[in-house]
């Protein structure tokens, strides 16, 4: 599960103290769930948060067991959802992985195929650059995402507002932000990702800020 958003200028600290202390723990409580990051943007022209959540599977996200959570919020989480702002929430199969591990430095690139183009864009992406991509210096690992499961209204989502949805994303981690930048204004330039038959291309840089494993948990 992939989302990105921002949250209002003064309730940033307290949520930052809500989503380590609360928030993802109770996630990573649900059966399925494996590990959540939370990344903070690196520049101010993007959405200052990015969360990844991973889960055992797709279905984990339509379980009893998630949505009854979605559904009763606490009252910490009911009071920080009316300063989420802009928030897009993708469920999603991870249709290609290359490397091993996660950089504390990420770019994330997020596109919409155009009509007809899905399968020569997808092709491009998992046999011709992303194997390439965690032998370079500086980088470490490549996950293309794709948009799978329509997220249902649940009550989180009518406090802070309907969600927006998330396409195809391309998540890249590196131990050099260099490298990142570099990628990002060649292989992965919106012009060139449109030559590929990409459109509404956007990207953002980000850097690690906290993560939990299921494992990691204290009950």
């Amino acid at each position: 599960m992939l989302l990105s958003f921002d949250i209002a200028p003064e309730a940033v600290h307290e949520h930052d103290d809500w989503h380590t202390h609360e928030h993802l723990p109770e996630r990573l409580a649900i059966p399925g769930f494996l590990r959540g990051t939370r990344w903070v943007a690196v520049s101010a022209d993007t959405p200052r948060y990015l969360v990844l959540y991973e889960v055992q599977s797709l279905q984990t996200l339509a379980s009893p067991a998630y949505l009854a959570r979605l559904n009763q919020p606490t009252p910490w989480t009911a009071k920080m959802m009316p300063h989420y702002r802009g928030m897009r929430r993708g469920l999603c199969d991870v249709a290609g992985s290359q490397g091993l591990g996660s950089g504390p430095w990420g770019l994330l690139t997020r596109f919409t195929p155009a009509p007809g183009a899905e399968p020569a864009l997808q092709g491009w992406l998992q046999q011709t650059l992303m194997p390439t991509l965690p032998q370079r210096p500086g980088l470490g690992s490549v996950h293309l995402l794709q948009g799978a499961l329509a997220p249902p209204m649940t009550q989180e989502q009518r406090i802070r507002g309907a969600d927006a949805g998330v396409d195809w994303a391309l998540l890249c981690t590196g131990y050099e932000p260099g490298a990142l930048q570099a990628l990002a204004a060649a292989e992965l330039h919106p012009q060139a990702l449109a030559a590929q038959g990409a459109l509404q291309v956007s990207q953002g840089h980000y850097q690690a800020h906290y993560t939990l494993g299921a494992d990691e948990r204290v009950v």
